[in-house]
């Protein structure tokens, strides 16, 4: 081969590797393109899980502050009911018979008992009653013959249930034989 035949084919052979560099170029163009594209998915992605969790931060704090307000307000009907029965017991206590006086707090305790249970309240049953480690609260044993092994003898304090839960256990002596 001579020198101008050499200098043909390396003429093809540069030709041919600007040619594939022209490619190269094209694919890198492409794949730049592409990565671009992906950033910027993953950026909308980023600012859409950024709104989001502010979205999900302000629920959160505003569904905290409703449930405060919520309790904070939950008893006032409850309140309210019991505020007369309170200005009727000031009213007895402001009155100079003793008759009137019993008679006064007599109503008020009437009055206040069936608010209570209007709202659900109920008094435990415990004398004679079997103990129930689920409603009573057992402060004393006694020995005695007229009860039976486990059943109540006496109430030391009143419990009390709201609809069906144990808000205040019953504090009671149980018989317990030796």
């Amino acid at each position: 081969m001579n020198d101008k035949q050499k200098l043909e084919k390396l003429k093809k052979d540069l030709s041919r590797l600007e040619s594939d560099i022209d490619e190269k170029r094209e694919d890198i163009q492409k794949k730049d393109e592409e990565i671009q594209n992906l950033e910027d998915k993953v950026e909308d992605y980023h600012s859409q899980l950024l709104r989001l969790h502010a979205d999900f931060d302000n629920y959160k704090k505003r569904s905290e502050k409703e449930i405060k307000e919520y309790v904070k307000y939950a008893n006032e009907g409850l309140i309210l009911k019991i505020i007369e029965a309170y200005e009727d017991l000031e009213r007895a206590l402001k009155a100079d018979k003793s008759h009137d006086l019993k008679e006064g707090l007599e109503m008020i305790h009437k009055k206040l008992k069936t608010i209570l249970e209007g709202e659900g309240l109920c008094e435990i049953e415990t004398s004679g009653e079997k103990f129930d480690p689920y409603k009573h609260e057992a402060l004393m044993v006694e020995d005695n013959k007229d009860y039976d092994e486990g059943i109540v003898i006496e109430e030391l304090g009143k419990g009390y249930t709201l609809d069906s839960k144990v808000i205040k256990y019953s504090k009671v002596k149980v018989c317990k034989k030796k």
